[in-house]
């Protein structure tokens, strides 16, 4: 069922009070519009500052206003005097029913309760529209809550469309919009309102003088704010790329499979959205930067999940805070939502009652309810270091697409991973002998490979000389990589990924490059 055609039928089914949570007063106006006339009812509305009005009179217009109507008691007996039927528009009520004032609202919430009982025999319809949600117990069993949807990518083409045929006139503006292009437009635009998207487009015609598909980082820009406002969330703002990830093949495949996932052609295919990965591994093997990558393979935005926001000290408040960050996250879907470090964020979710009164095993509950029932394209990458600490309701098939083992870099990943970072600092890779580097550099992470490029780099400038390969063998012998230091909890990460997860690297009918090391540790 639509939206439009559900408040349609809730309103022929005679529904005294329907409570709309949304911040699009003007589009949800006109929907409500739209099925006044439908039904033949007329339209009013009321807010603090004008009374009530006619619904859409302008607000400059004082004959049209009624002072002793701004009053909430007022203005709710005028909807009880009322005759002929109708729908009144109440905008922005919820400070006189919030629960912290509840001695100063008793009397609007009284009002409300009684009148509810009038209209439950009448043709008339009180509609609440507020960005939050604020319901008192005594009128929970009156009032029917809804959530305005954002706008549909139909909703956003049409804007489009408008906002084009607007610059024509303009000779300056050059629209550069192929399919593909209004495509990718039109899919970052989603998860704004229409408002907020009139505004980005506005912008980049404005600032631009153009209009086309590689703008949708104008669009992101345009999320960032909504996540900003909000401060459970971080933006980030990313511009890695798996051209600076070495190896990780069949990671690398699997997620350009589903590049093209979350858009509207993938759901006429029957594709279901993906849900996300956990990747499990060796610390400094680059999980963090596929995060990151991901976001600019996908072209989605990145936000970053930080668990140590949510701890409130209020009870309750730690459950309520990732239900907001949650819906922050969908209401700019689609976006990738990035938990880095899952197995320390929910580390003691399973003793937690005994060390914060259940406060982290609820929180852990609450997400990974969402994980399990959510349909907003949300695609979460989770990282962990250590499997030990990860909740098992975590691992179940259904929660997560796949979980994937990021191990330590084989001789040729961390021979891409050498060129890689020899080649970001300026230098040509093949000037250097990469053979000697890869064999000096047996176990090392891509995070220690690339410390030592960095290291060299300094003794080469100290010594004012060019940096080669001599200074970055000097600073790999230097170093003592995790792989020595953390060896039995490594073998224990690869003895508990055989079988339970796929290899980031190695297909599954590929077997290991060195099967017999593996399998001693």
């Amino acid at each position: 069922m639509s939206f439009a055609l559900e408040i349609e039928t809730l309103i022929r089914a005679r529904y005294p009070i329907l409570y709309i949570v949304s911040s699009e007063e003007s589009r949800l106006t006109s929907l409500i519009v739209g099925i006044a006339q439908k039904r033949q009812k007329k339209v009013f509305e009321w807010s603090f500052t004008t009374g009530i009005v006619a619904a859409g009179t302008s607000i400059q217009s004082q004959k049209s206003r009624s002072a002793a109507t701004k009053d909430p008691l007022v203005a709710l007996d005028q909807v009880v005097e009322q005759v002929e039927p109708a729908i009144f528009i109440f905008k922005d009520f919820h400070p006189f029913l919030a629960k912290c004032n509840k001695s100063a609202n008793a009397a609007p919430i009284r009002k409300l309760k009684d009148v509810a009982v009038h209209l439950k025999n009448s043709y008339k319809t009180i509609i609440l529209i507020s960005p939050t949600q604020e319901i008192p117990e005594e009128l929970e069993k009156e009032i029917t809550v809804l959530n305005h949807p954002l706008p549909t990518r139909d909703e956003l083409s049409v804007l489009l469309d408008r906002i084009l045929e607007d610059v024509k006139q303009f000779k300056q503006v050059k629209i550069d919009l192929d399919d593909a292009g209004r495509e990718r437009l039109l899919q970052a635009a989603l998860g704004l309102t229409l408002g907020e998207a009139e505004n980005v487009f506005a912008k980049i015609i404005v600032k631009d003088e153009r209009l086309s598909g590689d703008d949708v980082n104008e669009v992101f820009a345009e999320k960032q704010q909504i996540i900003r406002k909000n401060g459970l969330l971080e933006y980030y703002a990313t511009t890695e790329s798996f051209a600076q990830v070495g190896g990780m093949a069949v990671l690398k495949d699997w997620l350009q499979k589903r590049a093209l996932a979350l858009s509207d052609h993938a759901r006429a295919f029957g594709l279901p959205a993906p849900k996300g990965i956990l990747l499990l591994g060796v610390q400094g093997c680059g999980k963090s930067l596929c995060a990151k990558a991901v976001s600019s393979m996908w072209q989605l935005p990145l936000l970053r999940f930080d668990m140590g926001r949510m701890f409130g000290s209020l009870v309750g408040s730690s459950e309520e805070n990732v239900r907001k960050a949650i819906s922050v996250a969908e209401s700019v879907a689609p976006a990738i939502l990035w938990v880095d470090e899952i197995d320390k964020a929910f580390a003691g979710s399973q003793g937690s009652g005994m060390t914060d009164g259940g406060t982290t095993a609820r929180v852990f509950g609450t997400f990974l309810t969402w994980l399990s029932e959510k349909t907003a394209p949300v695609f979460v990458v989770a990282t962990a270091n250590d499997i030990s600490q990860l909740p098992p309701e975590l691992m179940r098939k259904g929660r997560l697409d796949e979980i994937f083992f990021v191990d330590l870099p084989s001789d040729l990943e961390r021979a891409d991973i050498f060129r890689i970072h020899i080649k970001r600092r300026g230098r040509d890779p093949e000037k250097f002998d990469i053979p000697a580097l890869v064999s000096q550099s047996k176990d090392f992470s891509g995070a220690e490979v690339e410390e030592a490029v960095i290291s060299a780099l300094y003794d080469a400038f100290y010594a004012n000389e060019e940096l080669s390969t001599v200074h970055v063998l000097e600073a790999l012998r230097q170093t003592v990589p995790l792989s020595k230091t953390m060896d039995e909890h490594i073998s224990r990460l690869r003895a508990w990924a055989e079988g339970r997860a796929r290899n980031a690297s190695v297909p599954r009918d590929t077997k290991s490059a060195e099967p017999t090391r593996r399998m001693e540790l």
